[in-house]
């Protein structure tokens, strides 16, 4: 007994001695709460500077935001192979709250692997598929890709224009058309040419692609990859191009006129937020300009004031619902009328979307 009550007097001298010293507080241990893991699972790297960079951005800015409430983790360069349900499944065997795979070709491997792990919140970036703890998020990149097209119309010389395309499926056909239409709607004349790498993200052949596209006349380039290479090609040739998903002007800072820029800690954060308060439902987030998902940013010296003027006006129209990118009249590729005026496309068509609109060149892709 004299050695429990002496053991429990030191203890005593030394956690008073600890909380005189500054160096232990009894208030600050109990509040020490557990962070949540989040895990991201990427298809390139994140200095791509490209769609991967930008959810990394938004990975980073939400994990500040929510205040210590998680630790993100992510892996890189995860090909859309059997692999991915190996990496998916590692995450989830780790504890991680919530899963988030961002790229179309994870979506069968993070359906199979949410079935297996009912306790783990799964979201699949740009898919369809839904279940009890699987949901789908997305950017609406066609509204940037308009909002780019209607500096390109402005700015074109040759009434021409350039897309350096991935694959075509209906995301990027509807960021082509969506370009197209943006720059048609300050110069009817414009003629929009494509060319398919059939990859996110290869600095080489993007490269020649867009040598190949400027070759051909075009004098402002767009594209639906990944790395910087059209703005440095653009930049050496002496053409125009956008930065697409992040701002790429130090990559070409006389060719850069503009950038849509991806913010997905819009999504990030009210989607981990819920997690936490347990209000998370599966569903389909599809967000946009309104919700600040995604801007035109980063106006180069070279932009002309109405062209600035009137791609802020578009943005701002875009946001209060009174302007659609896809209203008619539009016409088909063939000139068969697609939309008559006074309507848009709903979700549904554009989910769907596998034609080009008048003025796009050249046949898609099967």
């Amino acid at each position: 007994m004299k050695e429990k009550n002496a053991f429990k007097t030191g203890f005593k001298k030394l956690v008073g001695g600890l909380m005189a010293s500054g160096a232990m507080s009894i208030v600050a241990l109990t509040n020490v709460q557990a962070q949540d893991k989040a895990a991201f699972v990427y298809i390139g790297p994140t200095s791509d500077h490209g769609w991967t960079y930008s959810h990394d951005q938004g990975r980073i800015k939400t994990e500040k935001a929510l205040a210590g409430k998680y630790k993100t983790s992510y892996i890189e360069n995860v090909p859309e192979t059997a692999d991915a349900e190996r990496v998916i499944r590692n995450l989830a065997q780790q504890g991680n709250k919530v899963i988030f795979a961002t790229s179309f070709g994870y979506m069968n491997a993070m359906e199979k692997v949410s079935k297996q792990f009912p306790n783990t919140v799964f979201m699949h970036a740009t898919g369809y598929k839904q279940g009890k703890n699987l949901g789908v998020y997305d950017v609406r990149t066609y509204e940037g890709a308009y909002m780019l097209g209607v500096v390109a119309g402005h700015k074109t010389k040759k009434n021409v224009l350039g897309v350096v395309a991935s694959f075509p499926i209906p995301e990027v056909v509807r960021n082509i058309n969506a370009y197209t239409l943006g720059a048609q709607s300050v110069n009817p004349k414009i003629k929009t040419k494509v060319i398919w790498v059939n990859s996110w993200f290869n600095p080489g052949k993007e490269r020649d692609a867009a040598l190949a596209l400027i070759a051909q006349g075009a004098d402002v380039l767009m594209q639906n990859t990944d790395s910087p290479a059209v703005v440095q090609a653009a930049e050496q040739k002496g053409v125009y191009a956008f930065g697409w998903d992040s701002d790429m002007s130090k990559f070409g800072p006389k060719a850069h006129l503009a950038a849509s820029v991806l913010h997905w800690e819009k999504i990030y954060s009210p989607v981990m937020t819920q997690i936490s308060n347990k209000t998370w439902k599966p569903s389909s987030m599809w967000y946009g300009v309104k919700q600040k998902a995604v801007d035109i940013e980063s106006f180069g010296p070279s932009v002309p004031a109405a062209a600035k003027t009137k791609a802020l006006s578009v943005r701002d129209a875009i946001q209060k619902g009174s302007l659609h990118p896809f209203s008619g009249p539009i016409y088909k590729q063939d000139g068969a009328l697609l939309l008559a005026k006074g309507k848009s496309l709903d979700d549904a068509a554009l989910s769907k979307m596998n034609y080009y609109v008048k003025g796009v060149e050249g046949a898609l892709p099967k």
